[in-house]
């Protein structure tokens, strides 16, 4: 324990951002770092409980007592040996992800929780900054190969796994570029593209083969898979919900999903098929409160939306904990992104009747209810409409961020895969129906965080290492496996 009374010393700080005004001015990332003295008070806060909860709130296990001591010590380097012993990729999830850890802190049961996700970005940040983060190709090859399909945080996992162990891993990307999800489906101002590459080109230099605009069981058979030993479906969920409502066909009603990746590949000046998806100038409706519907929100403001309007049909959450989800669990609590405070009506227990088309058949309104849930002993939630609370909105774009429902079934379909009563692919210690055919990430556990993907491609690669060897060196959760550890 680095300072003992630190958490009594010092309150959280977190960073700041830049003014809404001049960040809707571009596509950047717009936080401002702390400076290290002011980290390595925060790291100080840090109790080194008995039990600490933060552990479990990992998906990955991360060491954070560990490397929070390590920081307010100043030792930099060798914190991000400890934080990469179990998170190959924390400048992702220091990023994108909601912090679990932090609402499992003991110290955030009277006071704020440590700022650990801040932490982590910092660590590996100045680790490229000094030039610490190397490639550490294995030193030997078994001679096994790998295909891994899909390269978001699962698939990336798992290949650099892999690696490590030895075996020969091609990773298969459908797209024209890597990352999946982090590449087109993230906006630039919560994470620009030259951090996916930055990580990548360590990848390459460690053996790792990519191979883009590959998409298996359409422009590449999946007989050709047969050539692996072992084969790691990473390719996400991807099949997205729409709206049993009239008019779901008009002209204006667009998936947020496909709003999102063309608004990345427009400032990167990637060509793309099909029509151009604007926000600039409209009253823009956002139906789905996650966080896609956010992104939507930001990325709306920022291409000159006229108003943006968000609706959820789910009770508003309450500010502080839910007696539901009491600590250490992730509570159930209202969430305000940043871009929520760029400007956004928010609207809560609203369901959309209908979407209204002008003579040319463009989305000018849509109607709405309001609802509430009926919740009765044993029985599933029923939806309620309330009684002349209909409503006429005015809108020009209508983007639905209602998530998604499974992994699209072409791929299964052809290689024989069992599913499960989720539609997401069937597996026993991530290995399918299929022996050599193993999944992780969203295709297995379907929709859910960063964090848990690249834990999933964790705990996967190291099944695929015992399939193929007998045994392996590869960690469990919350074990670290560096080359040379």
């Amino acid at each position: 324990m680095g300072n003992i009374t630190g958490f009594l010393e010092y309150e959280r700080v977190d960073e700041k951002n830049e003014s809404v005004h001049d960040r809707l001015e571009n596509y950047s990332e717009f936080t401002i770092p702390l400076k290290e003295k002011e980290l390595e008070k925060q790291s100080s806060r840090c109790m080194d409980c008995g039990v600490p909860f933060c552990h479990s709130g990992c998906p990955l296990g991360n060491l954070i007592p560990d490397f929070n001591e390590l920081i307010h010590k100043g030792e930099w380097e060798k914190a991000l040996y400890i934080l990469h012993a179990t998170n190959n990729f924390p400048e992702f999830t220091g990023r994108l992800c909601p912090a679990p850890c932090e609402k499992a802190c003991v110290l955030g049961i009277i006071e704020d929780p440590i700022a650990i996700e801040n932490i982590e970005k910092s660590i590996v940040e100045k680790g490229f900054k000094e030039g610490w983060i190397i490639p550490l190709p294995p030193k030997e090859r078994t001679g096994k190969t790998v295909a891994i399909v899909g390269s978001g945080p699962a698939g990336l996992a798992t290949a650099q796994q892999l690696n490590r162990a030895g075996h020969a891993v091609t990773v298969f990307e459908r797209d024209d570029a890597i990352g999946g999800l982090l590449r087109y489906g993230i906006p630039n101002f919560k994470l620009e593209k030259e951090i996916i590459d930055r990580r990548v080109n360590i990848l390459k230099a460690e053996g790792i083969i990519f191979k883009t605009n590959t998409n298996i069981g359409v422009n590449y058979p999946v007989k050709d898979l047969e050539t692996f030993d072992a084969v790691v479906l990473c390719g996400g969920s991807t099949e997205r919900r729409s709206l049993p409502t009239k008019g779901i066909e008009i002209k204006g009603v667009e998936q947020a999903m496909d709003f999102l990746t063309q608004q990345t590949k427009v400032l990167y000046d990637i060509k793309f098929d099909g029509k151009v998806i604007s926000a600039k100038g409209k009253n823009v409706i956002v139906i789905g409160g996650g966080d896609t519907g956010s992104d939507c929100v930001g990325t709306s403001n920022r291409q000159g939306a006229k108003s943006v309007t968000n609706f959820e049909i789910m009770p508003k959450p309450p500010i502080g904990r839910s007696e539901t989800t009491p600590w250490p669990f992730w509570p159930l609590q209202l969430k305000t992104s940043s871009s929520h405070k760029e400007g956004c009506n928010r609207n809560w227990l609203i369901n959309t009747k209908e979407f209204i088309a002008d003579e040319k058949g463009v989305l000018i309104a849509l109607k709405t209810v309001k609802v509430e849930w009926k919740i009765l002993p044993g029985k599933r939630p029923q939806l309620i409409e309330i009684e002349g609370t209909e409503k006429t909105w005015s809108c020009n774009l209508v983007l639905l961020a209602l998530g998604f429902t499974g992994p699209e079934k072409t791929l299964s379909n052809q290689l024989g895969l069992e599913l499960n009563n989720r539609s997401n692919y069937k597996a026993t210690k991530y290995q399918t129906n299929i022996p050599n055919i193993f999944t992780a990430g969203d295709m297995r556990r379907g929709q859910s965080l960063i964090v848990w993907a690249i834990s999933e491609g964790r705990e996967a690669a190291r099944e695929v290492d015992l399939f193929l060897m007998g045994k392996s060196y590869l960690p469990t959760k919350g074990n670290g496996n560096l080359p040379g550890a």
